[in-house]
């Protein structure tokens, strides 16, 4: 696995063995970024079930200005800690070894007390855990953590359908490639 663009690019990411983790493939990382490249420099991005950390580390390569790693599987969190090491990375990252609802209650508290909204929220929970994209997306759906034009980009199985309308929140596109979705959703109303 490897950073696709940026400043930190074609340096390798480091993985756990075994199946703990299922990592964001290369392809659909850079279909991902290809769509969101306009938008990320200087942005804050929040990478959920953040695994390894290859999305958020992809963001900080294109310059986003911020990501908050939110991982509550231990090594994996550590592995997300060692890949930020390995590439220098020492501002601009957070990593929360909570778990996802925990993580965005903490950021929400944080937002009551000025800190600014997030533009990118990257959601990849296991594809089993199906409970997980509901609840954290309702959850985002309710909270003020996106910013004025954000978006939640939640991966998922391609045959997984997930809710039109979470909250606030409406899909406006879909993406697959191979077995794997994007579900693109911002607030009801807003275009980008």
């Amino acid at each position: 696995m490897r950073v696709i663009a940026g400043t930190y690019k074609s340096r390798i990411l480091k993985s756990l063995r075994g199946l703990a983790l299922r990592p964001t493939s290369d392809r659909l990382r850079e279909t991902l970024f290809n769509v969101l490249a306009p938008h990320i420099t200087s942005s804050r991005f929040i990478d959920l079930f953040a695994g390894t950390g290859a999305v958020g580390i992809e963001a900080l390569s294109r310059g986003a200005a911020e990501v908050v790693f939110i991982e509550n599987h231990a090594p994996a969190a550590t592995l997300i800690r060692r890949n930020l090491e390995s590439l220098g990375i020492h501002a601009g990252a957070t990593v929360l070894a909570v778990d996802a609802l925990r993580g965005l209650a903490l950021l929400a508290a944080r937002k009551n007390s000025g800190t600014p909204t997030f533009d990118h929220i990257f959601l990849d929970p296991p594809y089993a855990a199906a409970e997980d994209y509901s609840r954290v997306l309702q959850f985002l759906g309710a909270a003020d953590l996106l910013a004025p034009g954000g978006v939640v980009i939640a991966e998922h199985r391609r045959n997984f359908d997930l809710p039109e309308e979470p909250g606030v929140l409406k899909r406006f596109r879909v993406l697959k490639q191979g077995d794997a979705a994007l579900s693109f959703y911002r607030r009801r109303g807003e275009t980008g």
